[in-house]
């Protein structure tokens, strides 16, 4: 009896004696690929030739892979993984994915941007890597969310200037909140549903998602000076920002990554950078939301 190999038609179609559950799963199920913009968010070596990657796509959402020969330097695996895939590194991917398995298959990778800049200053370096965390954090593996997509891209980019990480940062969070669906609420106090008063300071109510006017009633509640408030209402606009100070730019920052360690529950280690006093010119001052 000769071989027989399934390449298409139904199951049923076959002769009787090729029917083989195994012989069919193998042939004729077929393997999705996918090919997408992505921006590696994650980077793991597996063996010296291979590496684990998590890759944030524009249309596919958030990829586990695994890259095989991708550090290899002969001929062909440097035509299948040009300019290699680097953490924070921008290209076209190709993949595979198997319902079965944990890991997709990174079979191409073409690379569009290293963002070598961010290899320049420790500010732009450790501000993107926090962007990355959060996301990995954030975000589910393979839903959707071009919205996510282009808010990093974006940041990724806006870090070239040294002067405007505060405000590329700002502009990346608040972005990110809008697509998960986490929007603060900044006009209407999430308690009563009335328009806010104008007031010195407001209380920022994590559990509820927004403003209120109650002055420290509940232990949670953060306190919030109205010049930040009024930062944030002008990115929720996309008003220009260059009438608040660095300072309140710190401010805002600090209030946003301390609404999505509420939200995901957990403190990532690069949120320190955001958060603490260290070298970082972007946080190196402590000052009261």
């Amino acid at each position: 009896m000769g071989l027989f190999r399934v390449t298409g038609g139904s199951p049923s179609s076959l002769p009787p004696e090729h029917r083989d559950p195994k012989r069919i799963s193998r042939y004729a199920i077929p393997v999705p690929r996918l090919t997408d913009n992505a921006i590696c968010i994650r980077d793991l070596d597996w063996s010296e030739s291979s590496q684990v990657v998590v890759l944030l796509t524009e249309r596919h959402g958030k990829v586990r892979g695994l890259a095989k020969g991708s550090r290899r330097n002969s001929p062909s695996a440097i035509a299948k993984f040009s300019g290699g895939i680097n953490l924070l590194s921008a290209g076209q991917a190709i993949v595979t994915t198997k319902p079965a398995e944990q890991l997709a298959t990174v079979t191409e990778w073409d690379l569009r941007s290293d963002h070598y800049h961010l290899r320049t200053g420790l500010s732009a370096q450790w501000t993107a890597m926090y962007a990355a965390d959060l996301v990995n954090a954030l975000l589910a593996d393979e839903d959707p969310h071009p919205g996510a997509y282009a808010a990093l891209s974006r940041l990724l980019s806006d870090l070239a200037q040294a002067d405007g990480v505060a405000q590329s940062l700002l502009r990346f969070q608040w972005a990110l909140l809008v697509d998960v669906g986490y929007k603060p609420e900044l006009e209407h106090d999430v308690e009563t549903g009335q328009a806010l008063p104008k007031a010195k300071a407001y209380s920022f109510d994590p559990k509820l998602g927004g403003l209120t006017t109650r002055n420290g009633m509940h232990d949670e509640d953060w306190r919030v000076r109205a010049n930040t408030v009024e930062l944030l209402r002008a990115i929720s606009n996309g008003e220009t920002t260059q009438a608040f100070t660095k300072n309140a730019m710190i401010r805002a920052n600090r209030l946003l990554c301390t609404y999505f360690r509420a939200l995901i529950d957990k403190q990532l280690p690069t949120m320190d950078f955001i958060l603490n006093d260290n070298p970082n010119p972007v946080v190196k001052d402590r000052i009261r939301r």
